[in-house]
């Protein structure tokens, strides 16, 4: 009698935990990697991060932080509802030629993912030439 009082005592306990586990707020991306692929330079610098609070307490981003200057996030400051959607934009500096690979970590009172990490990768493109004759020492020319 004692074993079986034990082991319904410890299934409690464990369901109980189990039970306080799944309590809060989550955060589930639709994609967690933007590839720009190859962009122009000074092309579109923008995209887009949907997410769903798949919890069952308000969300709360409190901060979203580019891995560089070049990168900056925009995200919901208002809490997201259980089940509602919410976006993060982000927006990279096209005028740097070259790879990007670049991330935005995300704070959060999530309880699956507080620090979650979003990426942005692709190339952009050689800047254009301006049209304008040189000399050899890379001056403009008075023509």
């Amino acid at each position: 009698m004692k074993k079986i009082l034990f082991v319904l005592s410890f299934v409690f306990v464990a369901a109980t935990l189990n039970a306080q586990l799944e309590k809060g707020p989550k955060i589930t991306f639709s994609k967690e990697v933007h590839d720009y692929g190859n962009i122009k330079y000074d092309g579109d610098p923008n995209c887009t991060f949907e997410f769903t609070n798949t919890g069952n307490e308000p969300l709360i981003i409190s901060n979203a932080k580019g891995s560089c200057g070049c990168t900056v996030p925009e995200w919901p400051k208002e809490p997201i509802a259980p089940g509602a959607k919410g976006s993060i934009k982000v927006k990279y500096d096209t005028k740097r030629s070259g790879p990007i690979n670049k991330s935005v970590t995300i704070s959060s009172n999530a309880v699956n993912e507080p620090e979650k990490v979003i990426r942005i990768k692709g190339e952009v493109g050689p800047a254009p030439e301006s049209g304008v004759p040189v000399n050899n020492s890379g001056a403009p020319t008075n023509n």
